[in-house]
This record gives structure tokens, C-alpha cells and sequence, in this order.
């Protein structure tokens, strides 16, 4: 039995969720991560299998789970799907070239039957750069306002500088935080 075989048999506790964050490589999602966790982001390098953090968010666990997105490693995406509560999607706003290349990489996401209904928020990262797309223009980019079946979010954010991220956590944890009654 190897690792992921492991780790997808560890039970979650009530408490806590698990947050799958994807998106093309050099996207930010590992800076995201960082920056989430007040963890340097000087030296970051390219994900090659998956990194694992978990953060707490007002006593709420959430267990980050970030995977490479070479195109050479987006095929194994889908082991990492079971048991997903929500989904971070991290795109470069400022990467023009490459809006037709994600949107069509989250489409097949959306249509994968283990993240049926799962809530996602996309992160139009890189909003620092002058060159950034807005997120409207990243929303009808990606074709977002067609989504019927899950909650879903456009948060514009800068991995580098933090803005924008504690808002889209704070959306992503009122998804999948249990009402309190």
C-alpha cells in the first residue's frame, strides 16, 4: 500500500475539511499556501507531486492539499479527488496566453464526478502586476457565471503580497463549516 493509499484512509475528524487546490503550474498555488501559513515565499520551486498543510481558521481545521500542475502531472489530479470537500482553483491573471489553457483544465475538473457539487473558489492571483486580467475578465474567461451546480467564488488576490486571500478563505470555510444549530 503506497502513501496516497494511506493518506486517503486516514479519518477526518468533525472539524475539519479537506481543501484540493489546482491549477497550472506557476499559477501561485504553493505561494498561496505559504502565504496562507506565514511561511517564507523567497525560495519557491515547482511542485512536483503534492505538498500538505493544514490550517486552522477560528478552531476549524482545513487540510490543504496542493498539487503540481505541469501538464505532464495534471492527469494524476483526479487521485486526490475523494473525500474533496471544496476546491481552490489558482490562476496567473496575468499569464493572457493561458486563460483558454486553465479555463478548459477547470471544465474537466467540473465535469469529474467525485468533485460533483463541490464548492470552488477561484483565486485570480497575481493581481499585483500591472498587466493582470480583472476578475470579471478572468470570470467570463473561464466561463464562470454558467455554473449552476456548486458554489463558487472569484476572489482577486496577490499570492506575493497576502491581499485578498484572507477573503477568500473566509468565503471557502463558510462553505464547508458544518451550521452551527
Amino acid at each position: 500500500m503506497g502513501l496516497l493509499s494511506l493518506l486517503r484512509k486516514l479519518k477526518r475528524t468533525e472539524g475539519e475539511a479537506r481543501i484540493l487546490v489546482l491549477g497550472l503550474d506557476n499559477a501561485g498555488k504553493t505561494t498561496v499556501l505559504k502565504k496562507l501559513s506565514d511561511d517564507d515565499i523567497s525560495t519557491i520551486t515547482p511542485t512536483q507531486g503534492f505538498n500538505i498543510k493544514s490550517l486552522n481558521h477560528d478552531g476549524f481545521k482545513l487540510n490543504v492539499w496542493d498539487i503540481g500542475g505541469q501538464k505532464a502531472i495534471r492527469p494524476y489530479w483526479r487521485n486526490y479527488f475523494e473525500q474533496t470537500d471544496a476546491m481552490v482553483y489558482v490562476i496567473d491573471s496575468a499569464d493572457r496566453k493561458r486563460i483558454e489553457e486553465t479555463g478548459l483544465e477547470l471544465a474537466d475538473l467540473l465535469e469529474e464526478d467525485k468533485l460533483s457539487g463541490v464548492p470552488v473558489i477561484v483565486l485570480a492571483n497575481k493581481q499585483d502586476l500591472v498587466t493582470a486580467l480583472s476578475p470579471n475578465e478572468v470570470a467570463d474567461g473561464l466561463n464562470l457565471y454558467s455554473i449552476r451546480d456548486r458554489p463558487w467564488q472569484i476572489q482577486a488576490c496577490s499570492a506575493k503580497t497576502g491581499e485578498g486571500l484572507q477573503d477568500g478563505m473566509e468565503w471557502l470555510v463558510k462553505q464547508v463549516r458544518p451550521s452551527k444549530k
